[in-house]
C-alpha cells in the first residue's frame, strides 16, 4: 500500500509538473507576440543573435559613442537620433538631431553614411547657428586607413589630464589623421544662395554652379589657388 500511495503521488506530481510548464510554455509564446501600443525608453539596443549591436536608438544623454575594431570613441555625444553598425560591430552613420533657441538658435540635423572602417563618405545634412542656415548633400574622399587608430591616439590623448598638455596631445593626433575632402555639395550656403559645388582631390572647388539670392545665376570654373577663370555669363 505504501509502495501504491507513493507511485500515485509521483503520478500526480508529473501531470501536475507537466500542466505548470505548459501554461508557462504558452504564456511565455503569447508575451512575445503581443502587441505593445507605447513604449517609453531613454535608449533600445538592437543585436544579432550572436549579441553584435547592429542599432541603436537613444535620447543626447545615453546615445553610443561610436566604435571602430572593438575601440570605442571616448567623448561625449549629446545628440538623440539612432546609429546602425555593420556586421563586424563598427559604427557606418545614423541620423541624428539637435536644436535649441535658449542663449542663441543653434540647431543641426544629419544623415550619414559612413565607408567600411572610415567616417562619412555621403550625407545629408541642416545646420543653423548665428543666424545662418545650410543644407545640403555632400559627398567626401575617405582614406583606406583605418579610423581606429586615429581613435586609439584620440583616446589616449583625451584621458591625459585637462589642460595645455592634453590640447596639444589632441592637436598632435589630429594633425597626423588622413584628409577627407569634401568632394561635392549640392544645397544651400549660408548667402541664401542655392549652389552646385564640384571639388579636385584636395576639397579644392573647381566648378561652382549658383543661383543667388537675387536670382542671379551663374556658373565659375577656379583654378587650385581659388581664383575664377572663366564665369558664365561672363563678368562685365
Amino acid at each position: 500500500m505504501t509502495l501504491r500511495r507513493q507511485l500515485r503521488i509521483l503520478q500526480v506530481y508529473a501531470a501536475a509538473s507537466f500542466v505548470v510548464a505548459a501554461f508557462l510554455s504558452v504564456t511565455a509564446f503569447t508575451q512575445t507576440q503581443q502587441r505593445i501600443d507605447e513604449l517609453t525608453v531613454q535608449r533600445l539596443n538592437v543585436v544579432d543573435a550572436n549579441g553584435t549591436l547592429r542599432f541603436v536608438l537613444s535620447n543626447k544623454d545615453r546615445m553610443h559613442p561610436g566604435v571602430m575594431d572593438g575601440v570605442t570613441i571616448n567623448r561625449p555625444r549629446p545628440v538623440a537620433g539612432m546609429l546602425f553598425f555593420n556586421d563586424e560591430g563598427d559604427e557606418v552613420g545614423g541620423l541624428t538631431f539637435t536644436g535649441t533657441d535658449d542663449n542663441g538658435r543653434r540647431a543641426n540635423a544629419g544623415l550619414m553614411f559612413d565607408q567600411l572602417k572610415q567616417d562619412q563618405t555621403v550625407g545629408i545634412s541642416y545646420n543653423e547657428s548665428n543666424g545662418q542656415k545650410t543644407a545640403g548633400l555632400q559627398v567626401w574622399d575617405r582614406s583606406d586607413q583605418p579610423l581606429s587608430d586615429l581613435i586609439k591616439g584620440l583616446n589616449a590623448a583625451n584621458a591625459l589630464p585637462e589642460g595645455p598638455q592634453r590640447d596639444e596631445a589632441v592637436k598632435a593626433v589630429r594633425a597626423k589623421a588622413q584628409p577627407g575632402p569634401r568632394r561635392v555639395f549640392v544645397g544651400k550656403n549660408a548667402d541664401k544662395a542655392a549652389t552646385v559645388s564640384l571639388a579636385d582631390a584636395t576639397g579644392k572647388p573647381r566648378l561652382v554652379m549658383t543661383v543667388g539670392a537675387d536670382g542671379a545665376a551663374s556658373i565659375d570654373f577656379l583654378d587650385a589657388d581659388g581664383k575664377t577663370i572663366q564665369r558664365i555669363p561672363a563678368s562685365k
